[in-house]
């Protein structure tokens, strides 16, 4: 009952003022297109990356997000090519969003040790509303709860249109950062009657790979980053570590969420595996907001598969940056 009312509650705010977040990935370099458009074709050989993302299962309206995307380096264009496919589904189909995105990246070296990577990107998205879900303030019965028919007149349905974003990177062997502005054309998503723009989302990323030479000589190394970004009235920061043993990469992070007076969110703890074909990765977000424990936290798997290939021989720097 308490969640129906609760349910009731927040659709109706929802229908006077509306703010468009994206969905969020734990892992953002394990789905590297959905961060930063310019990230196309930075394996040079093709790559195929699938994402999931449950967050707050405790809850009866879930979100669910799951991502796949293709991308690489093409030598007739003389850049990076990369398609990315994405679902998010909230509370249990009520709202669904679907986004088909293709990318096309240009890298160009500045000397030896240094290279920038430009991307752009053009998506068309469908998002639908599913009406017979939603509970209104007139259904209820001050004991038996959800009983009546509400008098509210169904309206919206889906809507269509098209988005546009770009990002660059620069990086050297060991550090490495970018700048991402999605929604450019700040598309109209409304679903009902009225306008409701989809604020460009700023996204600024940064890191480093450490080699550990001194205690271990099996490719060891330490990889601090932060993420900062801002969507509308929004904001959020990143902070956190990696630490990448032979196989086994492990990180920790904090995530805080800036919106009002309040910023925090949730601890992270990231463990996956990989070599140079396949990586498998799992993340689970710890809530520390207000929400806890009600939530479940957030469950994310990540997997992605490199291709091998055998390209003409040409100037090509790889980026090295965090796998997860």
């Amino acid at each position: 009952m308490k969640i129906k009312i609760l349910g009731a509650i927040l659709c109706s705010i929802s229908l006077m003022q509306v703010f468009a977040q994206d969905p969020e990935f734990t892992q953002f370099y394990a789905n590297p297109l959905y961060l930063n458009p310019a990230f196309a074709g930075t394996t040079k050989c093709p790559r195929f990356v699938m994402n999931y993302r449950n967050q707050w299962p405790s809850l009866t309206g879930t979100f669910v997000t799951t991502s796949a995307s293709y991308d690489q380096h093409v030598e007739t264009v003389s850049g990076g090519l990369g398609l990315i496919v994405m679902n998010d589904r909230a509370a249990q189909n009520t709202l669904n969003t679907t986004t088909v995105s293709g990318i096309y990246s240009y890298q160009q070296p500045i000397n030896r040790k240094f290279s920038i990577k430009a991307g752009f990107q053009a998506s068309y998205f469908q998002k639908s509303l599913d009406w017979s879900k939603l509970t209104f303030g007139d259904m209820i019965d001050p004991r038996k709860g959800f009983i009546y028919e509400t008098n509210d007149i169904p309206r919206g349905g889906n809507i269509k249109n098209i988005d546009f974003s770009a990002g660059i990177l620069g990086f050297s062997q060991m550090f490495y950062g970018g700048f991402a502005v999605h929604h450019l054309n700040e598309p109209n998503e409304s679903l009902i009657v009225g306008t409701s723009r989809l604020p460009m989302k700023y996204t600024v990323h940064a890191g480093a790979v450490i080699p550990i030479k001194e205690k271990y000589k099996d490719g060891s190394t330490l990889s601090p980053n932060i993420l900062y970004r801002r969507q509308g009235e929004f904001q959020q920061l990143n902070l956190g570590l990696y630490v990448n043993k032979g196989p086994i990469v492990a990180g920790v992070w904090f995530r805080g969420l800036l919106f009002g007076e309040k910023y925090r969110d949730s601890f992270i703890a990231t463990l996956g595996v990989q070599n140079e074909n396949i990586r498998v990765g799992y993340s689970y977000d710890v809530t520390i907001s207000g929400l806890t424990p009600a939530t479940g936290g957030s469950h994310e798997v990540s997997l992605a598969i490199n291709f091998e290939c055998r390209p003409k021989r040409v100037k090509f720097r790889t980026i090295a940056c965090p796998s997860f």
